[in-house]
């Protein structure tokens, strides 16, 4: 065989090499290929997933009959949140979906809701008839109106609304510790959970009664109607203040701001007392909260002395670390919000003074030096 020339061996090496690089080129336009028709493809999905979801929503926000439209009477309760709202509209057949209607209220920021009833159609967008809703209906005259003041017990509100109600304290009790009365009410509240039927629980509904003024139409409405615009205003209020960054569930939520409202005398204390609970419950340390004493007793005590503490009950905060079993009270907006956002600081300690002031310590001997000068 005749040995290839130095040239022709350089010439073969480039005929090799150039035949790599076609093949090479060849693949790498058939990967190019595949990856853009993969993307052509995902763009496709992903533009008739948002058509679709467009065409959805865009129903769901539409009207549910405009070829054959009825009119139809609407009431919306006194004290009817968003969820409530959205749950008696989608009832009457006026919107098509009741989740839609809420998340499209809580994106568009619409409020001011009025109660009353309604002649709505099923021609009427949602737009039209967050509108009606807004501007209300004909003002009717309240027969019954009264104000439940933030931190009161379900026992007083009950006995509040019993006396300016006609109706009997013990009724509204008993409605609102009826465990199939309850279990219905745990499916129509996001809120309400199992928690409130722990056993060791003394009213059930304590901490979710948002404290508020109440106006009803008919002067003896019944239990449940009182108990549920209750509900309702809380939930509503929930919905607007909670921002989902606490790592509370709704009821250990409550109960926290609860201890607050019992021990707050302003809205400027509030942070600063949910930046000690926080800290204590790092440590972790009793809470020490006096108005859980209290309400472990079943009575507002003015003072709370040594013996008191000592109270067996799964809401005494001396004797055990952590949140009691349930809320304390019924707390204000200003509470809750002051959970979701404690005041990062140091302090295990707080003492109120008899004038009212209130002293932050951050170890107990401060705390003690500071109460020495008051006793």
């Amino acid at each position: 065989m005749t040995e290839l020339s130095k040239e022709e061996k350089k010439q073969q090496r480039r005929e090799q090499h150039q035949k790599l690089l076609n093949e090479r080129r060849k693949e790498a336009g058939l990967v190019r290929k595949i990856v853009f028709s993969l993307l052509v493809l995902m763009i496709l999905v992903a533009a008739a997933v948002a058509f679709g979801s467009y065409q959805y929503v865009m129903a769901s926000l539409g009207p549910v009959d405009e070829e054959e439209p009825e009119e139809v009477e609407v009431e919306i309760p006194i004290g009817s949140g968003t969820d409530t709202i959205a749950e008696v509209l989608e009832d009457n057949g006026v919107i098509s979906s009741s989740t839609m209607f809420r998340y499209y209220v809580r994106f568009q920021n619409e409020s001011g809701f009025q109660a009353g009833t309604y002649q709505l159609s099923t021609e009427m967008s949602v737009d039209d008839i967050i509108q009606e809703l807004k501007e209300g209906s004909v003002q009717e005259e309240y027969a019954l109106s009264f104000t439940i003041p933030e931190g009161f017990w379900a026992e007083e509100i009950f006995a509040r609304a019993a006396e300016e109600s006609g109706l009997e304290t013990e009724e509204l009790i008993g409605t609102a510790r009826d465990e199939n009365y309850l279990n219905e009410l745990i499916d129509r509240y996001d809120m309400l959970t199992d928690e409130i039927l722990d056993e060791d629980i003394r009213e059930p509904l304590e901490g979710y009664l948002f404290p508020a003024r109440y106006d009803f139409i008919e002067e003896n409405p019944d239990p449940e109607e009182i108990i549920e615009a209750m509900l309702d205003r809380m939930q509503a209020e929930l919905n607007a203040a909670l921002t989902g960054e606490s790592d509370y569930t709704v009821h250990e939520l409550l109960t926290a701001a609860s201890i607050i409202e019992g021990e707050a005398q302003n809205d400027e204390e509030r942070p600063m007392i949910s930046g000690v609970i926080e800290n204590r419950m790092r440590v972790p340390m009793p809470l020490q909260m006096d108005p859980t004493v209290s309400y472990a007793h079943g009575e507002r005590l003015s003072r709370t002395f040594n013996e008191d503490t000592e109270i067996e009950s799964p809401y005494n905060t001396y004797n055990q670390t952590g949140l009691p079993v349930g809320p304390i009270n019924n707390p204000g907006v200003a509470s809750i919000q002051s959970v979701e956002n404690p005041e990062e600081h140091s302090y295990l300690y707080f003492y109120h003074s008899p004038e009212g002031d209130i002293y932050f310590n951050e170890t107990y001997e401060q705390h003690q030096e500071t109460v020495g000068q008051y006793q």
